[in-house]
């Protein structure tokens, strides 16, 4: 088994959706190519992948290019490539029912709806890996939850939203150096609390 882990955000390529809040995933995957100095590379169609060392841990960072209903088919392959094992797997994701602003990392569990998740959970056959499910579920949420999690972020989020793209890159980074357990007693919690 390898020792890389594959740290993949959530979210649907192109322009159309790169600033809404379906794609926080993506969002902390960018900031983490930034801070790390990786380069993205495509690798036959199903993800954007960068190599990259977080004290001294290697990790491969990848954004599916396969749309969000359709992720388990690039995270498998991912895996496969790497032939790591889910306990070096961590999934980034966008929650509507999670406040805006609150982190909640755990190492198993259900979809909770979402459908990046669900396909996960399909094509792994197993729940047995960690998430990391950003908030971005609002105190009054709109009944077309669809054109929700599709829409762009208020201007008072958006003045927000780099603290907490860089409060779940600490996350990422907390769960690849001290472990899964340190890292939710610290940042299951709400931005600025």
């Amino acid at each position: 088994m390898s020792n890389t882990y594959l740290i993949t955000g959530l979210g649907n390529p192109g322009r159309r959706y790169s600033k809404t809040r379906h794609n926080a995933g993506f969002m902390v995957i960018d900031r983490i190519i930034s801070t790390f100095n990786g380069s993205l590379e495509k690798t036959g169609g199903l993800a954007e992948v960068a190599q990259v060392t977080i004290a001294d841990v290697p990790v491969m960072v990848a954004k599916p290019q396969t749309y969000m209903n359709n992720s388990g088919l690039a995270v498998k392959a991912l895996l496969q490539h790497l032939n790591s094992s889910y306990d070096h797997l961590l999934v980034i994701y966008d929650d509507i029912n999670l406040e805006f602003g609150r982190l909640k990392i755990k190492g198993k569990g259900s979809s909770g709806g979402h459908n990046g998740m669900e396909s996960i959970l399909f094509h792994l056959g197993t729940d047995e890996f960690a998430r990391l499910r950003i908030g971005i579920g609002q105190t009054a949420m709109p009944h077309d939850m669809v054109r929700f999690v599709l829409s762009g972020f208020t201007a008072t989020e958006r003045r927000q939203l780099p603290d907490l793209i860089d409060f779940a890159e600490k996350a990422v980074i907390s769960f690849l150096t001290t472990g899964l357990e340190k890292t939710m007693n610290t940042y299951n919690t709400k931005l600025n609390k």
